[in-house]
């Protein structure tokens, strides 16, 4: 993975640094093209070699399941990012077919094309206008953008997700939740338990516990944190920009930490039960994490602070231009999955008893995803 992914990016690095110092270097980059999903079933097979290594699951000897476990067609390219002791077991028993378990299933893909053929693709065509042409727009209409990037993304991989799953379960195996309505998270903590589960997990497990955790001098936890998403800016790409996004979120997470750590904050949080607390909490983090999305969707550590400039100007309070219609369904979106909060997944509708009402949501969703999807957009994290 290092050869393939980083190592152009880190040997531009390193000849850079010589630049400042006044020293040309001569290189010459290798540009190989990077396999798909490389980095999804490098860590898959990594977390295997570790347990085995830890004990903590016996080595198998089913060569055909291991490998079936590596390269699950499904979550093949861009996750969930599985772990050998709840995916490899399910190769090794007989499979029966379930209703239940296969309605859940196709509940999961219609939700995942919805959000990426709705939602996703739609947002990618404003957004993709926006950020490049972002000095012939106002600050607000560029604050909207980034507000729509974060749908893109959310859209586009919590979709792949969904759909991922949903396959999955057709075939009787059960993956990994990998998205749990990140964007309803009242602060960082909470947000990185619910976006992207698998890979947060996957750092915690194998990165962040065996630094120390949270039992450490605070010293340590705050360069525990920051190691953490530092690594995982860099495992999204190998661009500065990527590396930045992981700092904003561990510098933000880390202030989270420690405000937590403060007992009449704490105190206060734990007793403070209300919707509007909750609103101003979801808020602040929707806010918070926006502004971190400047930076994984720019080209450059340039290109992003020259849009960041462009969007908290004077402009900012100005009547945004466009896609006020488009603000106001994700807007009711967002609704939708506040009442489906407690629910596994977006389509997860068994309680409503009523056949009829239960089908015409169905329907709904379906004619939605035709009518209204968006022109076709590759996957964001098929290049990860």
């Amino acid at each position: 993975m290092f050869v393939f992914k980083y190592f152009d990016f880190f040997i531009e690095t390193f000849t850079d640094t010589f630049l400042l110092f006044g020293k040309s270097i001569s290189y010459e980059s290798l540009q190989l093209v990077l396999p798909v999903g490389i980095s999804f079933y490098t860590f898959q097979t990594l977390s295997y070699t570790i347990d085995v290594y830890r004990k903590r699951i016996d080595p198998t000897d089913d060569v055909v399941s291991f490998f079936a476990f590596v390269s699950f067609f499904p979550q093949l390219v861009a996750g969930p990012i599985e772990r050998a002791s709840n995916l490899l077991p399910q190769f090794q028993k007989e499979r029966k077919f379930d209703y239940r378990k296969s309605v859940d299933g196709l509940q999961l893909i219609l939700g995942g094309l919805f959000k990426k053929m709705v939602i996703a693709d739609n947002c990618a065509l404003i957004v993709n206008n926006l950020f490049e042409n972002y000095t012939e727009y106002s600050g607000s209409t560029l604050f909207c953008g980034a507000i729509f990037f974060g749908f893109q993304i959310y859209g586009d991989f919590s979709g792949y997700s969904d759909i991922a799953i949903g396959m999955a379960r057709l075939l009787g195996f059960d993956l990994m939740k990998n998205f749990n309505f990140p964007y309803l998270s009242k602060n960082l903590i909470e947000f990185w338990r619910r976006w992207h589960i698998s890979l947060s997990t996957w750092f915690r497990d194998y990165v962040y516990i065996p630094l120390g955790g949270n039992r450490v001098s605070p010293i340590r936890l705050i360069s525990n944190i920051l190691i953490v998403f530092v690594v995982s800016g860099l495992w999204h790409g190998a661009n500065l920009t990527f590396l930045v996004w992981g700092l904003i979120h561990g510098i933000f997470l880390t202030t989270t930490v420690f405000l937590m750590k403060i007992p009449k904050v704490s105190t206060f949080l734990n007793t403070k039960k209300s919707i509007f607390f909750d609103i101003l909490g979801i808020g602040i983090t929707f806010f918070v994490v926006t502004v971190a999305w400047v930076f994984f969707r720019a080209e450059t550590i340039n290109e992003a602070l020259k849009y960041l400039e462009q969007t908290f100007s004077t402009s900012l309070f100005s009547m945004p231009q466009g896609n006020k219609w488009f603000l106001l369904f994700l807007m009711g979106y967002m609704v939708i999955e506040w009442f489906q909060k407690k629910r596994e997944h977006l389509l997860d509708i068994h309680y409503i008893f009523s056949k009829p009402i239960r089908y015409s949501i169905y329907y709904t969703v379906v004619f939605f995803v035709l009518y209204f999807g968006g022109n076709l957009q590759t996957f964001i994290y098929f290049q990860f």
